[in-house]
C-alpha cells in the first residue's frame, strides 16, 4: 500500500526502515532518503512504526 503519496513511499518501505533501526516516522523517512512534505501520512507512519517496534 502507498503510505506517502508525496514521496511515493510504501508501507513496506517504512516497515523495513523500522526493522533497520528507525525509531519514529522522521527517522524512517530519513533512512529512506526523504522527509514528509504535506504531513498527511505521519499519523499512519507513526502507527506502522509502533506496530513494528512492538513486534521486535
Amino acid at each position: 500500500m502507498i503510505l506517502c503519496v508525496c514521496n511515493a513511499l510504501r508501507e513496506a518501505d517504512v516497515r523495513a526502515a523500522v526493522r533497520s533501526g528507525a525509531t519514529c516516522p522522521m527517522t524512517a523517512y530519513k533512512a529512506l532518503g526523504s522527509k514528509p512534505k504535506c504531513g498527511t501520512c505521519v499519523p499512519a507512519a507513526r502507527t506502522i512504526v509502533n506496530q513494528e517496534r512492538a513486534v521486535a
